[in-house]
Formats: C-alpha cells, structure tokens, sequence
C-alpha cells in the first residue's frame, strides 16, 4: 500500500479539532473487549501498534491520531492483516478521550504510550502540546492503579515537562528519577529506531498510577 501524504503538523487548538468526533463501537471491532488495552496516544502510521498487537495477541491495542488520513492508512493496513485486537482512531484526545472511554468497560485501560510527541519547539506554542493538565487528569481516571505510562521523547526538554505534568498529579508516580537506559516494551516506534540510528538520545520514562504515599 501506498503512503499518504499529509502534513506532519496540525495545529491542535484550531476550531476543526474542537469538535466531538464519532466513535465507533469498539465491542464490534475488537475480538474481545474485555482484554486489557493498550492505548497510544498520537500513533502517526501505527506501525508501532501493529507490531505490538502481534507481539502480545492477549492484549488490545488503540492508537489516537489527529491526522485523520494516518488513521484510514492505518486500519486499511490492520483490516489487510486480519488483525481484531487493533483499532485506529482519528481524534483530538484532549476533546474526545472520555467519550471513547464510554464505549469501554471500566478498568480496562492499564497502559498508555506517549511516544515522541510534536515538540512544537516556540513558546508561544507550547499549550499545543498534547501532554496538558487535562490529558494527565483524563488518564488518571481511567487507567487501572498499577497501570503504566511510557513517556518517550528525543528532546529532552519535552520530555522533562512531560515528567512534570504527570508529577504534578497525585495519581502517578515514576518508577526512577533517571532516564530509563533502554526501552522496556517489547517494540521500538518507528522514530525511536531511527533516532537510535543516528546515535541520538532517546529520552524514557515509566509512570505508574496509584496514589503516592
């Protein structure tokens, strides 16, 4: 299949992505919805999820993208590999993350991946991130205590707010001050491998819900 072309940055705060979207029901994509999910927020191609949802079939795998022709790649390429725990899902998650949550039983969700999020480098563009207050309250709703949240970044002064965002709330801690050495899930994203390859840091963090004593 052919790669679509599509802008590599959306402006998130524009009036197109404030709106609710349509969510499908998930009970009818998935084999099983009462496996434990995965969800991965800003997926770009998928490709990382694709390889995940192989890799580990007892899990289910939901990727959010803001670029709406990413995701119609993305599940053409899922629905060409017969794959039911994987779905992509075009949407804003600072809007729409608790409508999909409706649609899912609860406690469900135990671990989300933020991989290598846009930067958006300028100060006066920095409430464009997608870590925001409440993206970080959001989760905390719904992920299960124990549940993990993987933070990736190749710059690491956004992956040092990110860390700060989730700090800041009750609901997580990090399970070490340090960068992580090495990634600890079973696939490398498609950005982290070509960072790797060009012999640049990959900055890591895990949190993991639950109340801090």
């Amino acid at each position: 299949m052919a790669r679509v072309r599509v802008r590599q940055h959306v402006n998130p705060l524009s009036s197109k992505y404030q709106q609710s979207v349509t969510i499908p029901n998930l009970r009818d994509i998935y084999g099983d919805i009462n496996k434990p999910l995965h969800l991965d927020i800003g997926c770009a191609r998928g490709r990382f999820l694709w390889e995940m949802a192989q890799v580990e079939p007892e899990w289910n795998f939901l990727g959010l993208e803001i670029r709406e022709p990413l995701v119609i790649e993305a599940n053409n390429w899922r629905d060409e590999h017969s794959l039911n725990n994987l779905h992509y899902l075009f949407c804003n998650v600072n809007i729409s993350l608790g409508e999909i949550f409706e649609y899912l039983p609860k406690e469900v969700l135990k671990r989300v991946s933020i991989l290598f999020p846009d930067p958006w480098f300028k100060r006066r563009h920095q409430t464009r991130r997608v870590v925001q207050p409440k993206l970080v309250e959001d989760l905390a709703n719904y992920l299960t205590v124990g549940g993990e949240i993987f933070l990736h970044s190749d710059v690491e002064e956004v992956a040092k707010k990110m860390c700060d965002r989730f700090s800041e709330h009750n609901s997580f801690y990090r399970n070490s001050n340090d960068w992580l050495n090495e990634n600890i899930l079973p696939v490398l994203s498609e950005r982290e491998k070509a960072t790797l390859a060009k012999n640049q840091p990959v900055y890591r963090a895990l949190f993991i819900a639950g109340n801090r004593e």
